[in-house]
């Protein structure tokens, strides 16, 4: 097996991953850092939880290792979907760029661009951003691209589905063409495809699995419920050991649930794109952290967070296509770890979610539950609620609230820096 240092990573870089007891690449990381550190464009495609993340961000440190960026001037970007990705692809790079000497920051939406076009007037190396709101910075003139040697979007995918990509040709036109550029995605769509012939030249490519199957090892099932034994049903779901994440179609459903399972002493934390982004950073924090175990969302987390440990996650309201539910599915069996599915459906929608999880090549087939069945205990770790009430998660963290550290792997490192904030300096000597 490749350790960092086979793949051609220096030794300060190999000492702070392991300082992050981060030891052994994974598959993904093998096939692409060389080829990054050689200078070759690259496509890489896998499932999520994959180990994309360092395998894009560790080679584009090295390779803006020893030069200069010059302020509102970064040499490297990464674009991301969301807030939350870009947050946490800042995260997991954060004590790399120290170990090297560059300096990292983020700019998304959600916040003030004053305090982020600041950072960037002080200098910036690898800068991370949402599209929308690296446009924003780049018509107020806080940022230039011309100096960018090296561009990674991340999840293209989920930028072609969420209609960022005039965004991100916008953005790529404005970088050097003899930059090199780097895409990964899950899948390979025709806007993706598009994407890859326009930006990238003669590009290596590699996949680690198929992009139509999520990461294994991950138990699917489909439990068929009747419509008025539901509630309970999640609710004992939510009373297990464990981090488990519930997705629901719409804003007004995840409250509504989260409120319910608040009235059987169930606490769950809130995330969807009607909360504020304080809101939204706080509930993320106290899933993470584990203070708060079960998370309610809508598919704004379906690619928008990447977070270790989760066991289960449950589609309280069945997703409406097969990539809906590999995205939702993919936030389990991270970093290697097992996880579990679950889908509930009634009866009448029996026929349809059966459909869609053999298109997307996990082929459940519905067995029947009712609360405290032996068979749902088996299959999720479902507990009887205290029944005790807790207070809901109705207010927002105040705007200076910040993210603990989350669990040490790949998908993560232990430190970020809330955007538009000084960071310091990376000192000459540094060690835990």
């Amino acid at each position: 097996m490749s350790t960092f240092a086979d793949l051609g990573l220096p030794t300060t870089l190999v000492q702070s991953l392991r300082r992050e007891h981060i030891v052994d690449p994974f598959p993904i990381q093998s096939l692409v850092i060389p080829d990054i550190l050689g200078g070759a464009d690259v496509l890489g495609r896998g499932p999520t939880g994959s180990g994309k993340t360092l395998a894009f961000g560790l080679p584009m440190l090295v390779r803006l290792k020893g030069g200069f960026s010059a302020p509102k001037r970064p040499r490297g970007l990464v674009l991301a979907p969301t807030r939350e990705l870009a947050t946490q692809i800042e995260r997991a790079l954060d004590e790399s760029a120290l170990a090297v000497g560059m300096r990292i920051a983020s700019a998304t939406g959600g916040v003030p661009t004053k305090g982020q076009a600041e950072r960037l007037a002080r200098g910036v190396d690898l800068l991370v951003a949402t599209p929308g709101r690296l446009i924003d910075l780049l018509n107020q003139g806080a940022v230039a691209l011309d100096d960018v040697a090296v561009t990674a979007v991340d999840e293209a995918d989920h930028m072609a589905e969420i209609g960022f990509l005039p965004q991100v040709t916008a953005i790529l036109d404005r970088t050097p063409d003899s930059g090199q550029r780097l895409l990964f995605s899950a899948t390979l769509d025709e806007d993706v495809r598009a994407l890859v012939d326009r930006y990238l030249t003669d590009p290596v490519t590699h996949a680690t699995a198929s992009a139509a199957a999520p990461v294994a090892p991950t138990d699917h099932h489909v439990l068929l419920v009747d419509r008025a034994d539901k509630d309970a049903v999640v609710a004992q779901i939510a009373s297990r050991t464990g981090r488990t994440l519930l997705f629901v179609r719409t804003q007004h459903g995840v409250d509504r649930l989260v409120a319910r399972l608040a009235q059987v002493g169930v606490r769950a934390g809130t995330l969807h794109g009607g909360k504020s982004q304080a809101f939204r950073r706080h509930a993320l924090s106290a899933f993470t952290s584990g203070a708060v175990p079960v998370l309610v969302a809508t598919d704004v987390a379906a690619r928008g967070i990447h977070v270790d440990d989760i066991s289960l996650v449950v589609h309280v309201d069945p997703p409406a296509d097969p990539k809906d539910y590999l995205h939702r599915a993919g936030r389990t069996a991270r970093a290697g770890a097992a996880g579990t599915v679950v889908t509930l459906a009634t009866e009448d929608q029996r026929a349809e979610v059966e459909a869609m999880t053999a298109k997307a090549g996990v082929g459940s087939k519905g067995v029947h539950v009712a609360p405290g069945d032996r068979i749902l205990v088996s299959l999720t770790g479902a507990a009887r609620p205290s029944g005790v009430p807790v207070p809901d998660e109705t207010a927002p963290a105040p705007e200076s609230a910040r993210p603990t550290r989350p669990t040490a792997g790949r998908s993560g490192g232990p430190r970020r820096e809330q955007a538009g904030r000084s960071r310091r300096q990376p000192p000459r000597s540094r060690g835990r």
